[in-house]
């Protein structure tokens, strides 16, 4: 896998979340006051993505497919179903279930990415904590606004 192939999964995953974008809906939702400000989303996210990209590239460098590679991508599928479950489907219950399922995903790729390259690893822990805040927003909005979920 090059380099290119790498950097074009990250940007098709990438563009869910310019597909299904937060508009009027999420707009209308009660949040908590912590919710970060709505320009810190695409500085995050652009920054995470690199990272992302960058790990998977060493990982591949060093290991090829393999385990670690496996999560790299269950990682990628996960992160641009997000987008979709929750702005796209309005269903933010299955947007929880899929933002816990890409933590858990994240954390197995740290761990064995660490036995490949450490590096790599580290390159995923600012993803990780991320996507905890992303779930804990996740949850805290769907409980507050518990009438929107669609289905």
């Amino acid at each position: 896998m090059s380099a290119f192939v790498i950097a074009v999964l990250v940007i098709v995953t990438a563009s869910s979340g310019a597909i299904f974008k937060p508009g009027p809906w999420y707009e209308s939702l009660q949040r908590p006051s912590w919710t970060p400000p709505n320009w810190a989303f695409p500085v995050v996210w652009s920054i995470l993505y690199i990272l992302i990209g960058v790990s998977g590239w060493i990982v591949w460098q060093a290991q090829g497919v393999g385990l670690a590679m496996g999560l790299w991508l269950l990682q990628l599928i996960l992160n641009a179903a997000w987008s979709w479950l929750f702005f796209g489907m309005k269903r933010m219950d299955l947007a929880f279930v899929d933002v816990c399922a890409l933590l858990l995903s994240i954390l197995a790729y740290i761990a064995i990415a660490s036995t490949v390259s450490p590096l790599a690893a580290l390159l995923f822990a600012p993803y990780a904590v991320w996507v905890v805040t992303a779930a804990t927003l996740n949850r805290a909005v769907w409980r507050l606004n518990p009438e929107a979920v669609s289905g």
